[in-house]
């Protein structure tokens, strides 16, 4: 199981706008830190927006920060929110086509193993993931990842 991009850069924005609380920040900034394309940025941002993750200010002098402390961020509601796929075999799928359906144990013990980690995300919050105070981003990483394009 892998989360998706959008998942992942979702998370690391958020990280961001924590460690950064005294001011509004910009895509561009956060696109630049992170070695990001900004219109991965804008899409993952639109979406944070409009499920309440953030709140963003339009205009000049505009940006985003978090809409809730990062001690109320609960990181399985995050990835529920910014996940579409929690189908990990087909069985547990809307257009299931298993020759096993119904004679297999396997969707069970996945669901199961599923259960637990969202219960594990779900002790977490955006506060545990957050660097000390000396770990901010504020430069582009040594090593960022390759930036992506949203598909």
């Amino acid at each position: 199981m892998r989360l998706t991009h959008m998942s992942d850069y979702a998370v690391r924005l958020l990280i961001y706008l924590g460690t950064h609380r005294e001011r509004l920040c910009t895509i561009a900034e956060i696109a630049h830190a992170y070695g990001l394309s900004e219109p991965h940025l804008m899409k993952i941002t639109q979406r944070l927006a409009r499920h309440g993750w953030i709140r963003t200010v339009r205009g000049k002098n505009g940006g985003m920060e978090l809409a809730h402390e990062p001690r109320d961020i609960r990181l399985g509601a995050l990835l529920r929110d910014m996940e579409n796929d929690w189908a990990l075999v087909e069985c547990m799928g809307p257009s299931n086509r298993c020759t096993l359906n119904g004679r297999c144990g396997l969707k069970g013990i996945v669901a199961g193993a599923l259960d637990a980690f969202m219960a594990h995300l779900d002790a977490h919050s955006l506060a545990d993931v957050i660097p000390p105070s000396g770990g901010r981003v504020t430069a582009p990483m040594a090593n960022p990842p390759p930036a992506l394009e949203c598909r």
